[in-house]
């Protein structure tokens, strides 16, 4: 996802406040604590559902400037040749592994890059699914773990039984049932694969 098309989401307790672009959601978020001191604010981002630290002190300027580095645009680079991204690592392999490895055209590493674009493109359906549960599962916890039937929702998630999911959510606050319900939308597999 590119770094402009990110979103977030707040929450006051149990309930919605606003979804966008960081400076949107922490304005709004920043407009709720005003009126409420002791508002309980969480600012999930939307792709991970993992807990977004947004300093709120100060007026609504301030807290858009100590976010302007983090939701700007990326630094212009300047001429010649672009980072490639290759990162050096140690792995551990078994020396049979290591032998064919290196028997291979181009060596170890050309090989073993090769091994994992297949294993990323034959797996890339199920990795969509799991990194979706993941994430669900990561907003269920934190928003909705004192909720009735949060572990037997839980276990319907990682089982696949969506329409157990949506019998179990069912009673939740309006607000954490409609994002449940959004974020399940790629969290069950289709039919098409499943095994």
């Amino acid at each position: 996802m590119a770094e402009d098309d990110k979103t977030f989401t707040a929450f006051a307790g149990t309930r919605r406040i606003a979804t966008g672009d960081l400076a949107s959601v922490a304005a709004r978020a920043k407009a709720v604590l005003d009126q409420d001191e002791g508002a309980s604010i969480l600012v999930l981002d939307d792709e991970t559902c993992r807990v977004f630290e947004v300093d709120f002190r100060g007026t609504a300027e301030d807290v858009a400037k100590r976010l302007e580095p983090i939701s700007g645009k990326p630094e212009a680079r300047g001429p010649g040749r672009p980072k490639l991204g290759v990162v050096a690592r140690e792995v551990t392999l078994l020396p049979r592994h290591w032998e064919w490895l290196n028997t291979q055209p181009g060596g170890a590493s050309v090989a073993l890059r090769k091994l994992v674009e297949e294993a990323r493109r034959s797996n890339e359906a199920k990795d969509r699914v799991r990194l979706s549960q993941e994430a669900l599962y990561r907003f269920m916890s934190t928003l909705a773990g004192d909720e009735a039937g949060f572990e037997e929702a839980s276990r319907a998630l990682f089982a696949g039984d969506r329409k157990l999911f949506e019998a179990l959510i069912r009673l939740w606050p309006r607000d954490l049932r409609d994002h449940a319900q959004r974020l399940a939308g790629s969290a069950f597999a289709s039919d098409a694969e499943k095994p």
